[in-house]
């Protein structure tokens, strides 16, 4: 069962507000911040700061007036938050350095608890936000974008969290990076509404990540949508998985994940639309799969998993699997190749329906016989098969296809 994780920060009271400006008190960030006490207010008027790393050890708010900007001259990582309870808001933040070991980036959270990154704008930096053994953070409203890489070897992830928990990411736009959003470790978290746009490679990855939500976000042309692995009880809810074309590309990679809910999501323009390996208990209901190369491919080690109510249209192949066997349950979906009738006028097919077609099964085994696509003898295996069966497993079997769509 999910659930939704609620961030109660608690109520902290200033003692004072520190300007920083050409007019004002302070010159620097820095100064500000080594002049305040825990809990001060410290804001930043328009401009541009080139102050290297900007380290804050207490509990502070930061506020940009203007959008002012922090540079970081393609040397340092911009800010680094070892404190609990830091607020961020309404700054650009560009130009940070890079190094692969390091992992540095524009902001790291080192051990913070209860921090929000809120209304920012990052460009061309190599990790856009690092969360490092963060608890209660929100990072929510941000746009995080480069084009310092054209490769994946480049750039860092737009949001890279490790070793946290009850972390919600909200109200992001993520595009040019590595990952737009990766998580390691990383549980009882909730993922909302976030765009993560042509990234080098997956829109949202992410490893040993259990119990998290993730519900209403649009991965957009990334270079392979979405990737879950070594996971268990995710729910995904409410999505978009959309336009991921490519060699080995798909929306969304299962590998290796138990226990988990995929609802209403749609999957349109992906070459795959879910590839499964290794998965099992895992409910797909009510999901749209559609203009896709295929529905849902699924390898012979996956099991006790339910696709139920999910309408699969216009795609090369709905399913197809490189096994024999075949132990997972189709129910109640609707198949727009579906050529079979309802006397009863109950709904329900009254016959039932082998979404597996022999070319599918024959293309899975032999990739090269793709080059007979739509031609005459396609048609001929896959009347002969319906009439004959022989290769294709008989469990691969819709026993109640739907004869209309299913309302998403």
């Amino acid at each position: 069962m999910f659930r939704i994780l609620f961030l109660l920060f608690p109520v902290i009271f200033f003692s004072k507000v520190l300007k920083v400006g050409k007019n004002e008190t302070y010159k620097t960030i820095k100064s500000a911040v080594a002049s305040s006490k825990s809990g001060d207010s410290i804001l930043v008027e328009s401009g541009v700061y080139k102050e290297g790393n900007i380290s804050i050890t207490k509990p502070l708010v930061l506020i940009g007036i203007g959008r002012p900007v922090l540079d970081g001259e393609f040397k340092y990582e911009i800010l680094s938050f070892r404190s609990n309870h830091i607020i961020l808001k309404g700054f650009k933040i560009i130009n940070s350095g890079e190094d692969e070991v390091e992992n540095i980036g524009a902001i790291r959270l080192y051990d913070s608890h209860f921090t929000t990154i809120e209304n920012n704008i990052f460009e061309n930096n190599y990790f856009g936000i690092y969360v490092q053994r963060g608890y209660r953070c929100l990072i929510q409203n941000n746009r995080i974008t480069t084009s310092r890489a054209k490769s994946q070897e480049g750039v860092g992830d737009g949001i890279h969290a490790w070793v946290s928990q009850e972390l919600w990411i909200k109200n992001n736009y993520i595009s040019g990076h590595k990952d737009g959003i990766y998580l390691e470790k990383v549980v009882q978290s909730y993922i909302y509404n976030n765009d993560s746009v042509k990234n080098l490679r997956y829109g949202l990855h992410f490893m040993f990540s259990n119990d998290n939500v993730y519900v209403s976000n649009i991965f957009d042309n990334n270079n392979a949508g979405v990737a879950v692995m070594y996971s268990n009880n995710v729910g995904m809810v409410g999505n978009k998985f959309i336009n991921n074309w490519g060699d080995g590309s798909y929306g969304l990679l299962l590998k290796d994940i138990s226990f988990s809910k995929i609802k209403h999501n749609v999957f349109e323009s992906n070459t795959v639309a879910i590839f499964l390996d290794g998965a099992t208990k895992i409910d797909f209901y009510q999901n749209d799969f559609q203009n896709n190369g295929w529905g849902m491919k699924i390898n012979a080690n996956c099991m006790e998993n339910r696709v139920k109510r999910n309408n699969f249209i216009n795609n090369t192949f709905d399913v197809s699997t490189n096994g024999t066997m075949v132990m997972n349950d189709f129910k109640n979906n609707y198949w727009d190749k579906y050529e079979g009738y309802d006397l009863n006028k109950d709904g329900i097919g009254d016959i039932a329906f082998h979404p597996l077609s022999l070319y599918s099964y024959l293309v899975e085994k032999n990739p090269s016989v793709m080059l007979l696509f739509k031609t005459f003898i396609v048609d001929l295996l896959d009347k002969t098969e319906k009439v004959i069966p022989s290769l294709t497993p008989e469990t691969f079997v819709d026993e109640q296809p739907l004869m209309k769509k299913v309302k998403i």
